[in-house]
């Protein structure tokens, strides 16, 4: 059985919205040939320029075939598509004949727009999530996530999200052998899981470039001691209470959550790199015992310790 996939695509789209997962689709193909048939779709149809400047070649709308699963493209031109009522008319029209309906990026705003995630969950890229709550409040938005599936409707982060999105599509259809095949053909890992987090906190708490960058280092440096409040407000030279509220004003969480970010962060590549058992990386994180780093774990990045011990011994470069 052959399903037929629509993209829309809008001109200024995200380049790597359309090529990641057309490529994992591309993928499953090779393994379970007529799997999928690739159409993209655009207003005008003809060449669609992303933002890059490389085009698309696309059908109009009303040339486009029925979908089994539509795949709405973020990107900047996703802005005025808000705005034209042919697109929105179009969506809302698919969303009535497709089995399901996806977004890559910003194009949940987009489904959003038309109603479609009202009383439902799901994800955008983060940095437009505080735009997407204050437009869309009847939206469950899950801002941390890399995808999420909610019913018929699934919402990925995007730009490489996308591609997780596409293998967890492909599972849901063909089962997990053909979307491990179709990773391993893509040389991604199978599968970053829906509740990863979107974004690598120790990149996240390099915002600290002001009066806690130092504070920021010292914590990096020393994950193996207890790391109290107390101790990093005596650190900063601050009262606790002054220091917890000027350092969550800066880098945009509490003392206590940075900390254990940076733990998650520091213990992950440990056990990634295959550097010491878990309760071995339990202990020079600093989490203690390994029962508190696997809730810091499955809170952060939506996995057990375990899962990324077990994925480092099976990896290519281990073998």
């Amino acid at each position: 059985m052959t399903r037929p996939l629509v993209f829309v695509v809008c001109p200024d789209f995200q380049l790597l919205d359309v090529a990641g997962p057309v490529a994992a689709f591309e993928a499953a193909n090779q393994i379970e040939p007529g799997a999928y048939a690739l159409n993209l779709t655009s207003r005008t149809g003809g060449a669609v320029k992303s933002s890059s400047g490389v085009a698309f070649l696309t059908v109009p709308f009303a040339a486009a075939p029925p979908a089994d699963t539509v795949l709405v493209v973020g990107g900047a031109g996703v802005w005025e598509a808000l705005a034209c009522p042919e697109t929105r008319a179009y969506i809302l029209d698919l969303s009535r004949q497709a089995r399901r309906m996806a977004s890559v990026c910003t194009g949940a705003y987009l489904l959003a727009a038309v109603g479609l995630l009202d009383g439902r969950k799901a994800t955008t890229h983060w940095r437009h999530s505080t735009d997407f709550q204050r437009r869309f409040p009847a939206v469950a938005l899950d801002a941390d996530r890399i995808y999420v599936n909610d019913g018929p409707l699934w919402t990925a982060a995007g730009i490489s999200a996308g591609i997780d999105l596409a293998l967890a599509l492909i599972a849901d259809d063909l089962g997990e052998r053909i979307a491990r095949q179709a990773a391993r053909q893509l040389v991604v890992y199978y599968r970053r899981p829906g509740g990863q987090s979107q974004y690598s906190a120790l990149l996240e708490m390099d915002m600290g470039s002001g009066r806690f960058a130092g504070l920021l280092d010292y914590i990096r440096s020393n994950l193996d001691k207890p790391l109290s409040i107390d101790d990093l407000a005596d650190k900063a030279c601050l009262s606790q209470r002054h220091f917890a509220r000027c350092f969550a004003a800066e880098i945009g969480a509490t003392p206590a959550r940075a900390v254990e970010r940076l733990r998650v962060e520091a213990a992950s590549v440990a056990l990634e790199s295959g550097a010491g058992s878990v309760q071995q990386v339990a202990r020079q994180c600093g989490f203690g015992d390994v029962e508190r780093m696997r809730r810091a774990f499955i809170r952060l990045k939506g996995i057990p310790p375990s899962a990324l011990k077990r994925r480092a011994a099976v990896s290519p470069e281990r073998r």
